[in-house]
């Protein structure tokens, strides 16, 4: 085993909250085991030949029930062992009926966005995941704090730094915790690329491509919004790129130039950018190019090295992620990102750690700084010094 090798594996071992591993070198970098962390197990002995936790899971409700709550969290919440989906909090009461009968939620547990600080006196109920649009983000993470729930807040954290860092500090005030979902830091895929990077496999790198976008539907959706969304594709998918890059160098950009793409769709887009390009500088020397898209898909994390290419396509959906490096494929266990994702962040809680630093607020916090960077960049034509 080389030093390298033996210094990564020291560092995993250690801990994910260790301050070496402030980014995600090792969720999952060797195996799932590590962590005892998996998903799609209805025996009572793991994949790793390790009983099954038998202890108390987590009761988590979900606030907000759109379609990722539907169709990934809910599901997910399926193949936990740490957390059990025990409440929900919606305005629509057709929508909490159809909850109740299908997970067998008791009518306790339901809440509508006017009651929802009587959550306090809920013991069934120990955390919340904000899964609204970025606008409330702000609003029901103080809210939930304030009722002494530990919380998850989908990504991006929120839409200024100013609310980002209300968030902490009522987190901080309540002495709960607050995580970001940032699934794909417990996503196996995900954590060879940051390997393969960090110990540098195929020598330095030289370049990277980050880039995440779709073709957005319904023009009436939040997220064409402004003042619900805080901006367009950068606010929702192009956060992906931006933790690709991070992730991989290990470091923070320290400038960025940024362009607008044309809009195609005036009327569609007439509140937020259709397409947005750009690139960072980083410590030392790396550059990094990045487009994200409401008009067009583009899925991809590809890094070029002194000695070869390693990349991700596609690199940021539900998955299944494929990942190819200039010797061959990149073979992972498929998992269920969800489901790993709130299973780490429960486990650390029934253990009592601190959630480690890459999933915390202050992280979202940095993402949010580094996008209102790249709009100024945009807006302005110049290049933004990034803080």
């Amino acid at each position: 085993m080389n030093a390298s090798r033996r210094s990564f594996l020291e560092k995993l071992s250690a801990g994910l909250g260790a301050s070496a591993l402030s980014l995600p070198m090792g969720a999952y970098a060797e195996t799932l085991a590590q962590q005892e962390i998996y998903s799609g197990v209805s025996s009572l002995v793991s994949p790793t030949g390790r009983p099954l936790y038998q202890g108390r899971k987590l009761g988590i409700a979900l606030v907000g029930l759109g379609s990722y709550s539907k169709n990934q969290l809910a599901p997910g919440l399926q193949q936990t062992q740490y957390v059990r989906l025990a409440g929900i909090v919606t305005g629509t009461p057709s929508k909490a009926e159809e909850w109740m009968k299908k997970y067998d939620i008791p009518k306790q547990n339901v809440y509508n966005y006017q009651n929802f600080d009587q959550i306090a006196d809920n013991k069934d109920i120990d955390l919340v995941y904000v899964a609204l649009p970025n606008s409330m983000h702000a609003e029901y993470v103080i809210r939930a704090a304030k009722a002494g729930k530990h919380v998850i807040c989908e990504k991006p954290m929120a839409i200024t730094v100013k609310e980002c860092q209300s968030m902490i500090d009522a987190c901080k005030k309540a002495n709960r915790q607050l995580a970001i979902g940032y699934r794909l830091h417990y996503e196996p895929y995900t954590n060879e690329m940051i390997r393969l990077a960090r110990e540098k496999v195929f020598g330095n790198i030289k370049f990277l491509e980050a880039s995440d976008g779709f073709k957005a539907g319904d023009p009436n959706q939040w997220r064409l919004k402004k003042a619900m969304a805080g901006g367009g594709p950068l606010m929702d998918v192009g956060i992906y790129a931006i933790q690709g890059v991070r992730l991989l160098t290990g470091e923070e950009p320290v400038s960025v130039t940024a362009q607008f793409g044309p809009k195609t769709d005036p009327q569609k887009f007439r509140d937020v950018e259709e397409t947005l390009y750009w690139q960072f500088q980083f410590p030392s020397g790396i550059t990094s190019t990045s487009t994200t898209s409401y008009a067009a898909g583009v899925e991809r994390l590809y890094a070029s090295a002194e000695n070869g290419w390693f990349e991700l396509r596609p690199a940021f959906g539900y998955g299944p992620l494929k990942g190819m490096t200039s010797k061959g494929p990149i073979e992972k266990p498929i998992v269920h990102h969800q489901a790993n994702h709130m299973d780490a962040i429960c486990k650390d809680l029934i253990d009592g750690k601190q959630l480690p630093k890459h999933i915390t607020g202050e992280e979202g916090m940095q993402d949010v700084k580094i996008m209102q960077a790249i709009y100024q960049a945009a807006e302005n034509g110049r290049k933004v010094t990034i803080s």
